[in-house]
């Protein structure tokens, strides 16, 4: 007994109609916006992955280390948002620079082009405008982690 191909050709045009229709599910990048964004230079993937106490002065060392040796660096916003830094002041190079190492950890206020992608946002920053240094003292009640004082 043959089987006609027609209804399975019909349910593939079908489905094929609807991906076409229907606008991808993944966001596509929205043009950047002017921001201006307060809050602490962070490490990402400590924040992130809570593998430890991950913000503040119990956090400094494992943040410069962990920047030095390529992970990207963040801001945690006022806002309790996460910026991916992409780069500092017209250098792209910016994971791993000693001028990101000089404020890991510190309160800071900066301004740049804000990109959002799939919930994700991105902070190309133009100017540095305020460096606080550190502000979260969170060395007494976590102690340093983890290269020591």
């Amino acid at each position: 007994m043959r089987r006609s191909v027609k209804p399975i050709f019909y349910a593939f045009a079908a489905v094929l109609a609807v991906c076409l229709a229907v606008p991808s599910l993944a966001a596509s990048a929205e043009q950047p916006r002017r921001v201006t964004v307060t809050g602490e230079v962070i490490d990402p993937w400590c924040y992130l992955s809570e593998i430890m106490w991950a913000t503040g002065s119990a956090h400094h060392q494992c943040a410069v280390w962990c920047a030095r040796g390529g992970i990207p660096v963040g801001i945690l916003g006022d806002d309790e948002q996460v910026y991916i830094v992409l780069k500092v002041e017209n250098d792209a190079g910016v994971i791993g620079h000693r001028g990101i190492l000089r404020v890991q950890s510190n309160e800071v206020v900066v301004e740049g082009d804000l990109y959002e992608r799939d919930s994700i946002k991105y902070l190309a920053i133009d100017t540095i405008i305020d460096d606080h240094g550190i502000v979260n003292y969170s060395h007494e009640e976590f102690d340093i982690q983890p290269f020591g004082e």
